[in-house]
């Protein structure tokens, strides 16, 4: 779950960026004591996100505004389904519509997104991951978007594992020096991750003691031969090539972990609308 310091946090600087030093269209017409009935509608079948997100930003603005959520962050929706009810003082309906609209739609967007990839799968035992391809600042919420769509984690950011790729490699003089090297500054408490682009590199590997081996790019049968050759010293993660269309070939490689930046880079907003 986000904390709730966070959010609020994160959702004060939204608004602020939104709001500006007013906003004078609603001040001009909008009287401040009408009341108003609003609906969180779904246009589209999918996965909802960011429910509890939603109502935040309507709590921060006033108090006043009542929102009563009717669906859970992870439930599939569809055409139709009203998700929450909204009543309250009409210009802080207003307010706070855009930037609500933002959070949850791009949430749900990405929880849709990932539950086709998790569909993909089917029953393989073999988890889909994010990456770091994700936008600046709005990591977090991305990353519980994922998790609600049924997907599963991969490092928050730099410092949560050692992740070895072939800049590295190169910079290192191979993949044995990178590995040492690695090994002589990181704490106990941090796996290893190395990224090989070739069966010789997976080979090299194996005695070397890291924790996870990204197979990166590889072809089907090659994967397939490296999947056999680390037999279970290692986990094994696939990335590269991976979109619909490929992912249940690349689980049938008997892969424990497939990474992917498309269930977050690629995903389209879901179609919400607030309804006055």
């Amino acid at each position: 779950m986000l904390s709730n310091f966070y959010v609020e946090d994160h959702i004060k600087k939204a608004l602020q960026e939104d709001i500006g030093f007013g906003d004078v269209t609603t001040e001009s017409i909008i009287a401040n004591d009408l009341i108003y009935n609003a609906k969180l509608t779904s246009r589209v079948d999918g996965i909802v996100c960011g429910l509890d997100i939603f109502k935040t930003v309507f709590k921060i603005l006033s108090n006043e505004v009542e929102v009563k959520l009717l669906f859970n962050d992870g439930d599939k929706i569809t055409k139709g389904d009203i998700l929450a009810e909204i009543k309250g003082p009409a210009k802080y309906i207003l307010l706070g519509e855009r930037v609500s609209l933002n959070y949850i739609q791009r949430m749900s967007g990405i929880a849709t997104e990932t539950n086709k990839y998790r569909n993909a799968i089917g029953d393989l035992p073999c988890k889909i991951v994010d990456t770091r391809k994700t936008t600046p600042n709005f990591r977090a919420f991305e990353k519980y978007s994922v998790k609600c769509g049924g997907g599963a984690l991969h490092r928050f950011n730099l410092s949560d594992c050692a992740m070895i790729k072939d800049n590295h490699i190169q910079v290192a003089g191979g993949v044995t020096n990178a590995v040492k090297m690695v090994k002589e500054n990181l704490s106990h408490a941090h796996k290893i991750e190395l990224e090989c682009d070739t069966i010789e590199q997976v080979k090299e590997a194996l005695p070397l003691g890291v924790d996870i081996i990204m197979l990166d790019n590889m072809s089907l049968e090659t994967m397939k031969e490296a999947v056999k050759l680390i037999n279970h010293k290692a986990i094994v993660e696939a990335s590269g090539n991976v979109n619909l269309s490929t992912i249940r070939e690349i689980a049938e490689c008997g892969v424990d972990i497939i990474s992917s930046s498309a269930i977050v880079a690629k995903a389209n907003p879901l179609d919400l609308g607030l309804d006055m």
